[in-house]
């Protein structure tokens, strides 16, 4: 049997015969000595040194809770770099957890396929009231009825306070004591396999926040060769970096086999730098699919990339990663400056009809044309992938929260257009992503929010982030991220009356979530082609009194004429404009079996009339008379 000091996980690790093994990779240290308060009385242990260049230290009758720290060359006392409890904070010692000791009820889940994906991003602290995973559980129902299929839980990874998104954290394997610890984690993921959803984990590998930022005291875990926005780069591909590398394997690892999460959504892995023969990224979906094997269930591996590379996507037989999936924000931005008339930062690449057409049909818009933004070619084509391998948005924790005051799009457009926004992202043929509250319609905003210690980095936390929107008139009024209310202001409505537009856009949703599934055309992943309708109308006419002072009216007055599917497919025409617009030809080839304007979701269409035209921002789709819901 291979010697578990060697070869196992750092931490708090229980063993087979119940003792637990403390694994401590230090290569910067000396001597290291492990600090335990059993009973409240403080006692130091040293620790013994090992191949390659790991500490251990074994002890019997440990309970669960009991708090230790390390000392590394008579130093002072710091938590372990891998703790997979903080209950105490950033700054205080670890816990010992002891997962296996959960009774999983889970048996039979297999978890989603790729094709049956509806993602729904979240935010645990400002889902409820609460803030809990315990209080999130409780709306996981809700969401399987609404037809969301998987729940992406933004960083559970302990951060500094009780707000924070969770790209801050400081210790990736322990679940924000805030939100329950790591146990309720266990449970609201139980919770949701009963209730038919995969749960897929928010993870940050290619930097650590600011505060309670220990990990330079015991390894080399940084590289001065590259820089991220925010900070220094993990160090992943030099002769120093294998310790790191395990470290976050174990991570992954971790996630799947201790918590039984059915993925992981890996932050901005454009900033995760890697020149090894085999990437890290490559890497880490290999100890995944190894964990996923062995529990007999699906696990997604998904990226988040501004680079447009389908190589994340491509197996590595073709040069690629073999990711499963990763975001393509061209869609986001395509509809969005379109809706919305915003032409400034990235929105500057976007705001034609032309670019909405490309990202239906090649989902990169960009996909080595140039970019004006970024003043070169951008991307590469995706070419016969399927659909599925890419995730796309309307909203999502970025593309609200990273706005000045985190105003959501039903703040910024009329209802019509939040209607037809729904609309494109459910008969897109990637895989949609909705972000918490958007499908009701939540006008509440998102906004920016940390409650960081230490108020060194509060204040350059707030002076960042003034300095960031420093160019828009509204900068007086950026909310403090630090001000408890500025967190407030982000907590869900989750309320949808009777008869309002929220009930109205939720039905909307539930009803192209069930014609995902229940219509072939829009199940087919492959098959799309995309036309564009010019029409007569001038540009600048009829502009929508939505549009933000000083932005650009939408270019290109046009309908989109999309279709789906081998025959018999399905055809829909959507209205990019605020006028009425006249019927394509394609209108007249078959019967409406869906309209974003109907009366029960807010229009005034009844699609047992013959449609004359198309209503403002009215998508109308056309198909068999037996997909009507």
């Amino acid at each position: 049997m291979a010697d578990a000091s060697i070869h196992g996980p750092q931490g708090a690790i229980r063993q087979p015969d119940h003792s637990v093994l403390w694994r401590l990779w230090a290569p910067k240290a000396r001597i290291a000595r492990l600090v335990t308060w059993p009973g409240g009385h403080r006692v130091e242990t040293a620790m013994a040194p090992g191949p390659p260049r790991y500490f251990t230290c074994r002890q019997a009758g440990v309970e669960e809770g009991l708090r230790y720290a390390y000392r590394l060359d008579d130093g002072p006392e710091y938590p372990d770099p891998a703790s997979r409890w903080q209950p105490d904070g950033v700054h205080r010692p670890s816990a010992v957890f002891f997962p296996e000791t959960y009774s999983w009820s889970d048996h039979a889940w297999r978890g989603v396929e790729p094709a049956d994906l509806v993602l729904y991003e979240l935010h645990v602290g400002t889902f409820t009231p609460a803030g809990t995973l315990d209080a999130a559980a409780e709306r996981l129902e809700e969401l399987a009825r609404l037809g969301i299929t998987a729940v992406e839980l933004m960083p559970l990874a302990q951060f500094p306070g009780e707000r924070n998104w969770g790209y801050d954290g400081v210790h990736p394997f322990a679940v924000q004591a805030g939100y329950g610890g790591p146990r309720a984690l266990q449970r609201l993921i139980d919770a949701a396999h009963h209730a038919g959803l995969a749960v897929i984990l928010d993870v940050v590998y290619n930097h650590f926040g600011p505060e309670g930022n220990y990990f330079d005291r015991f390894g080399p875990y940084f590289t001065d060769r590259y820089r991220t926005p925010w900070g220094k780069a993990v160090r992943f591909g030099d002769a120093r970096a294998g310790g790191v590398r395990r470290f976050f394997l174990d991570n992954a690892r971790m996630w799947v086999r201790d918590f039984h999460a059915d993925g992981l959504r890996l932050d901005a892995v454009h900033a995760i730098y890697d020149r090894s023969p085999r990437h890290v990224l490559e890497e880490i979906r290999g100890a995944i699919a190894e964990e996923a094997a062995r529990q007999n269930r699906r696990v997604h591996v998904i990226a988040e990339s501004n680079q447009n590379d389908p190589r994340l996507v491509r197996p590595p037989a073709e040069g690629g990663y073999g990711l499963d999936a990763v975001w393509s924000d061209d869609f986001h931005h395509s509809v969005h400056a379109l809706l919305t008339g915003e032409r400034g930062g990235y929105y500057l690449d976007f705001g034609r009809a032309e670019h909405l057409a490309k990202a239906l049909s090649d989902v990169f818009v960009y996909d080595g044309c140039h970019s004006e933004f970024r003043g070169r070619s951008h991307g590469s084509p995706v070419g016969d992938l399927d659909r599925s391998r890419f995730v796309v948005a309307v909203e999502n924790h970025d593309q609200v929260g990273n706005r000045a005051r985190g105003d959501r799009l039903a703040t910024l457009v009329p209802p019509a257009a939040c209607r037809l926004a729904c609309g494109l992202l459910l008969v897109s043929p990637c895989t949609p992503l909705v972000f918490m509250g958007q499908e009701y319609g939540e006008t509440r905003p998102f906004p920016f929010f940390c409650s960081f210690l230490d108020p060194g980095v509060a204040g350059q936390v707030r002076r960042g982030r003034r300095a960031e929107f420093a160019a828009f008139a509204w900068q007086a009024e950026i909310p403090d991220p630090q001000d408890p209310g500025t967190f407030a202001s982000a907590k869900l409505a989750w309320a949808w009356p009777a008869g309002s537009f929220h009930a109205q856009i939720r039905q909307l949703y539930a009803d192209l979530l069930a014609a995902r599934r229940q219509w072939p055309a829009l199940r087919d992943r492959r098959h799309t082609a995309v036309r564009l309708v010019r029409q007569e109308t001038p540009c600048g006419a009829g502009v929508s009194p939505a549009l933000s002072a000083g932005t650009a009216a939408p270019q290109g007055r046009a309908v989109l004429v999309v279709h789906r599917g081998i025959e018999p497919g399905l055809t829909v025409c959507a209205n990019l404009t605020p006028d009425g617009q006249p019927l394509p030809p394609e209108a007249a080839e078959g019967m409406i079996v869906l309209s974003t304007e109907e009366r029960r979701y807010g229009g005034r269409r009844d699609i047992e009339t013959p449609p004359r035209g198309l209503d403002p921002y009215e998508m109308l789709m056309l198909g068999r008379r037996e997909w009507r819901l």
